[in-house]
């Protein structure tokens, strides 16, 4: 692999500005360190005709430092372009690309991008987005659809409600290398709120069935498949957790307060904690996945795991 960087720190981890990392020919993932609240991963593809790009960033200037990437790499601007899932930090800057790029996704994604609005807007309103038009996935698929930029073939999957209900793997079988979005964080914790813990543990099963040596996580540095390990560990305590409290009477923000991190203190984000304790506890009151929670109370139980400090969004 081969990182290219503008004035970013010898760490790779250290600041928030984006640097380029080449994975194989026509193929580079651009990594917005230190991967905390809005600061995505995304790729592109290219075989010097076309590109796709998978995933934007949450703010105009991110995304045009990634439109600048792409052709300081040579290739040219995208014809397509892929969205992971509805999310801001990885939709908002589509706009910058389009109507240049076709977006694609899954049918969840873009129902949900829509229906989402100017989300981070509410979530953050003090953050300089720049001039942000919401742009939903143009082409949907539901279970796998397959897009070839040249030589190489970029596999879309969708693995069930995950981290949303509209997930996509973008899998590029030749390379051995998974853009896997927000299914995966490396050095933050996962985040299952909007989707589904037992899907989120079925997501990371495919993952690992498709034999990457590269992956690329909506959130941190690309690792190997050894980063699996780590996410599935966290959402089985969580799991556990959930069984337990959820027995006992205690509410999420309860068994959350009450948690023991261990090893996983160290993950980026541990007011997560609640919100997924929130979905672990809708799924066990036998409530389907994806199903709608009540936001407010989520995100108050996470101000109050924040120390009581609104939750810091990066961009």
């Amino acid at each position: 692999m081969t990182t290219t960087r503008s004035n970013v720190p010898a760490d790779e981890a250290a600041g928030t500005e984006p640097y380029t990392v080449r994975l194989a020919p026509g193929v580079s993932a651009f990594v917005q360190p230190d991967g905390g609240w809005c600061l995505n991963n995304a790729g592109f593809v290219s075989d010097g005709d076309r590109t796709l790009l998978i995933d934007t960033a949450a703010t105009e200037r991110r995304a045009r430092l990634l439109r600048d990437a792409v052709t300081a790499s040579g290739a040219p601007l995208p014809t397509a372009l892929v969205n992971t899932h509805h999310h801001g930090d990885h939709t908002y800057g589509n706009c910058v690309f389009t109507p240049g790029a076709m977006v694609i996704g899954h049918a969840e994604c873009r129902r949900e991008t829509l229906a989402s609005g100017l989300q981070l807007h509410q979530a953050w309103p003090t953050v300089e987005y720049g001039d942000i038009e919401i742009t939903a996935p143009d082409l949907t698929y539901t279970d796998s659809l397959t897009v070839h930029i040249g030589d190489i073939e970029v596999r879309l999957i969708h693995p069930g409600p995950a981290h949303t209900v509209g997930d996509t793997i973008a899998w590029l079988p030749e390379q051995g290398i998974v853009f896997t979005g927000d299914l995966v964080f490396n050095g933050g914790t996962p985040f299952v709120m909007m989707g589904s813990l037992s899907g989120s543990l079925r997501a990371i099963e495919t993952l690992r069935g498709l034999g990457a040596q590269t992956v690329v996580p909506g959130h941190g540095r690309v690792s190997d498949p050894g980063v699996y390990d780590t996410v599935e560990n966290y959402l089985r305590y969580v799991q556990d957790l959930a069984r337990t409290a959820h027995a006992a009477g205690r509410t999420p923000l309860e068994a959350a307060r009450e948690a023991d991190l261990g090893e996983f203190a160290a993950l980026r984000e541990s007011e997560r904690l609640v919100a997924n304790l929130h979905r672990a506890y809708a799924e066990l009151d036998g409530h389907p996945a994806g199903t709608t929670l009540d936001l407010l109370p989520v995100l108050g139980d996470m101000t109050q795991m924040n120390g009581g400090r609104p939750l810091l969004c990066h961009a």
